[in-house]
């Protein structure tokens, strides 16, 4: 099985109390992901993050075709960092580590996602011609509406 890895940084101008604030919550998931994708959560308990929470949404990341995926927070430090892992979905592994530092004028966030596709040669030949440039193009977006959300200056004239 062959294991990929996508890694972003990205500063935000806000502390790390209200990063997390943001992110802790599930329902934001479909604020920062494309809307093409059609997210939409099917189930979750409606709690803040905690280990062990299950999430489960339906998506169209490929050609329109819907999916199920379930995720489990297996680790989550408040303030710190978080772990969602898929339970059942398109991917043989999937594991996403959030982290969150402060920093002098906010937060440097970082992502790491370990990701492995099924079907062996067939799997990497997917990852080559369509999955990991989807996988960049939705980490893109992700990046650029947390700018829009927290990083955007508005000026008001007088």
């Amino acid at each position: 099985m062959k294991v990929y890895k996508i890694e972003t940084v990205q500063h935000v101008n806000a502390s790390v109390e209200e990063c997390w604030d943001f992110f802790s919550s599930p329902k934001n998931l479909q604020t920062i992901t494309l809307d093409n994708m059609s997210f939409e959560i099917q189930d979750f308990d409606g709690k803040r993050m905690y280990p062990g929470q299950i999430i489960t949404y339906t998506l169209k990341p490929l050609l329109g075709i819907k999916i199920n995926w379930v995720t489990i927070i297996t680790v989550s430090k408040e303030n710190q960092y978080f772990i969602d892992e898929q339970r059942f979905g398109p991917y043989s592994l999937w594991h996403h580590k959030h982290f969150f530092e402060p920093t002098e004028d906010g937060t440097k966030m970082t992502d790491i996602v370990h990701y492995a596709l099924p079907l062996g040669f067939l799997g990497r030949i997917m990852n080559k011609l369509v999955v990991k440039s989807k996988l960049k193009t939705i980490f893109q977006y992700r990046y650029n509406k947390i700018e829009a959300l927290f990083n955007s200056k508005v000026l008001v004239e007088n």
